[in-house]
């Protein structure tokens, strides 16, 4: 085992255990996600969240700028006291002759720190070089009377070995930065769960809450060393107030009723060729209702407006469906904008029924592949297995932290025109 060695002994990548230092800066990420005020965290995108902090304690492989590198020299009296070479009466002090001072300066990029941190991966010896500031120095003593070396063939052999200990750095640095974005959502997730279930117990007492005096009015960022922290995610401190949401189990049992009275269509297609939006909507309508009304569940499907097709729970909407014909991306835009009209509720979940006639199947799923990725209000699509459809991430008109979900389904309908 070789012990950690002083920086100041001039050697590099030798004086601190990266995996310590890995583990100090997850436990730092994991102990942020627990100060965070309660309601600053429940009010905030649990995705933006997690993309802060993994921007925030994401570590750079620290890289030499040679391009940028320059050399400087000025006179100087070197101390020739331990060169055995030289006969001197006395080596205890030193002995000073006249020589040139020559320093090498090569930019760093990145974490400079890590250029003292001793990946799992190393050799018995280590490189010397100094580091001020931001830069890497090789400093040479070169007395007027010594014999010729070649400078830059050291200078690059040093590189060299430098760089071999930076690709060591740089693939423990791999798995550490792609453990952040699963650590940060398993962290969001189970505070947000635990203060969820600390809501319920106190709601359940039927007791007003009293609000403690001390509970923070703003969040400030803290102050990241090395480099500019991120923004956090804009959000109020206000009080959460937990809302009706629909379960996924529910959700995809929608689409799946929803899919299988499609499925009735390409089957009939007779009985359905002469119809238009509104009354194939009141055939998706009869089967949804058929499978959530009654005394259990008090869920019922209506029509509310110019929404097509909305499912309500105490008096708020959890989910949303357009059902319009394919009229080209123009109109499947529209069609978006139209359902954030709708969506004014955290969690809502949402669908747009494409029915597509006489239209290649490809171009309708490209027309929407692409008019849903440039939508303002898209942030991501989500890893969803459908042969004809997609579901996304959407944020609402006022506030980016309130987000919902929106599956769209295709389905080709008969049809005359």
């Amino acid at each position: 085992m070789f012990k950690l060695i002083e920086k100041s002994a001039g050697y590099l990548f030798s004086s601190r255990d990266l995996q310590e230092l890995l583990n100090t800066r997850l436990s730092a990420m994991q102990q942020e996600v627990q100060q965070f005020d309660q309601n600053r965290l429940l009010n905030t995108s649990p995705t933006d969240l997690a993309a802060y902090l993994v921007k925030k304690y994401l570590l750079q492989t620290p890289s030499l700028r040679r391009d940028d590198w320059s050399a400087a020299e000025q006179e100087a009296q070197i101390d020739v006291q331990h060169d055995p070479n030289r006969f001197i009466r006395d080596r205890n002090r030193p002995c000073y002759v006249p020589g040139q001072r020559i320093e090498v300066e090569v930019p760093i990029e990145g974490e400079v720190e890590l250029m003292y941190a001793r990946a799992s991966t190393f050799s018995s010896s280590a490189p010397r070089a100094e580091i001020r500031g931001h830069s890497l120095f090789f400093v040479f003593q070169v007395p007027h009377d010594a014999q010729q070396r070649d400078i830059r063939q050291e200078i690059d052999s040093t590189l060299a070995e430098i760089d071999q200990y930076l690709g060591w750095i740089k693939s423990d640095l791999n798995g550490f930065n792609q453990s952040l974005q699963h650590t940060a959502d398993q962290d969001i997730s189970a505070r947000r769960n635990r203060i969820l279930a600390n809501q319920g117990r106190v709601a359940s007492l039927g007791i007003p809450l009293k609000s403690r005096p001390d509970a923070p009015k703003t969040y400030t960022t803290p102050e990241v060393r090395r480099k500019v922290a991120p923004p956090i995610p804009l959000a109020t401190t206000a009080a959460y107030e937990p809302e009706p949401t629909l379960d996924m189990d529910n959700y995809n049992h929608i689409l799946s009723v929803i899919q299988n009275m499609a499925h009735v269509m390409e089957r009939s297609p007779s009985a359905f060729k002469e119809m238009g939006e509104e009354d194939l909507r009141q055939h998706f309508l009869v089967q949804l209702n058929g499978q959530f009304e009654g005394a259990a569940t008090g869920e019922t499907f209506n029509v509310n407006g110019k929404t097509d097709i909305l499912l309500r729970a105490n008096g708020r909407n959890v989910f949303i469906a357009e059902c319009k014909f394919w009229k080209g991306p123009k109109h499947y835009r529209e069609t978006i904008d139209q359902l954030l009209g709708y969506t004014a509720w955290r969690d809502t979940k949402t669908a747009i029924l494409i029915f597509n006639r006489r239209t290649a199947m490809s171009t309708a799923l490209d027309g929407i592949t692409t008019e849903t990725s440039s939508h303002k209000n898209f942030k991501r699509q989500l890893d969803w297995k459908h042969e004809s459809g997609y579901r996304y991430i959407f944020h609402h008109n006022s506030d980016t932290n309130r987000e919902f979900m929106l599956t769209v389904l295709v389905f080709d309908v008969p049809g005359t025109f």
